[in-house]
């Protein structure tokens, strides 16, 4: 009997113990609540300013790809616009072409330019048209905007074209508005300017005026639009005036087009063949 009171003695201290240290640690953390308060602060506004440039440098870094994607997608969509682009403008050039040529009364063989040489003083123009579609020198090249040049050398499945802008061209010429007659030529000395010569001094020529193939050389047939008049000046010691004009086609723009299938009046020829053996 005496062991069994000693061990409900001892229980009863232990209980006894551990409810003290109890109270005693809800006494200390009652106590030091402020402090314990003060370092959570102290805590929380460390992580937050530690976490401000870290959420700003992956702010950053986000920024960056998302730039880069976009920056990609920008160039994707610019290149898709210019082909975009590029296909309307010759859809719709393709549709003029097609539109002048149920209008035109002339035979005309498509073609397509597949050379270009226009940077010196004698240029070319080549086609994908030769012998075999019945092309001939001498034969015209236009667009639905005006003449572009003749036909000088033929192959079986190519040609060149002589120019506008060459040393050597030179076509028969009149300004519709007045049909005063000259010729046209390229002086060589500036692209984007023809000049039209032996044009009367006493014939009005004002800007705007259109100028167009005249028919009368025998080589191209009559009314093909040249270019348009952009000044006048007098020929010093001549009765004549030089007419400047601007040409409706840039060969540096064209890239199909029409020969004309035009032959010469044998006739006409003829009678030139005799009236020059009246001077041999």
């Amino acid at each position: 009997m005496r062991f069994r009171s000693s061990n409900l003695g001892d229980a009863k201290d232990y209980i006894v113990t551990a409810l003290l240290l109890i109270m005693a640690f809800a006494i200390m953390v009652g106590r030091h609540q402020g402090g314990i308060d003060s370092l959570r602060t102290v805590s929380v506004t460390a992580l937050s300013l530690l976490e401000e440039p870290l959420a700003n440098i992956r702010i950053y870094r986000q920024a960056l790809n998302t730039n880069t994607y976009l920056h990609r997608q920008n160039i994707l969509l610019q290149d898709e616009l210019s082909r975009l682009r590029a296909i309307e403008q010759e859809n719709r050039e393709l549709r003029r072409l097609l539109d002048f040529r149920e209008e035109s009364d002339f035979d005309m063989e498509p073609v397509l330019i597949v050379g270009k040489e226009i940077s010196g003083i004698n240029n070319t123009l080549t086609i994908d048209a030769g012998t075999n579609d019945a092309i001939k020198e001498n034969m015209p090249l236009v667009t639905s905007d005006g003449l572009v040049g003749k036909v000088v050398l033929t192959g079986s499945n190519y040609s060149q074209v002589m120019p506008y802008y060459n040393s050597l061209f030179r076509v028969s010429a009149r300004i519709q508005e007045n049909q005063a007659n000259g010729i046209v030529s390229w002086s060589g000395d500036q692209y984007g300017e023809l000049v039209m010569d032996f044009v009367p001094k006493t014939v009005p020529v004002d800007s705007g005026f259109t100028v167009e193939t005249s028919g009368y050389s025998n080589q191209f047939p009559g009314g093909i639009p040249i270019g348009r008049v952009t000044r006048t000046e007098p020929e010093p010691g001549r009765e004549t005036q030089r007419i400047f004009l601007e040409p409706f086609v840039s060969l540096s723009d064209i890239a199909q087009g029409f020969v004309v299938k035009f032959q010469p009046d044998s006739s006409v020829i003829k009678l030139q063949q005799q009236y020059n053996q009246f001077f041999e």
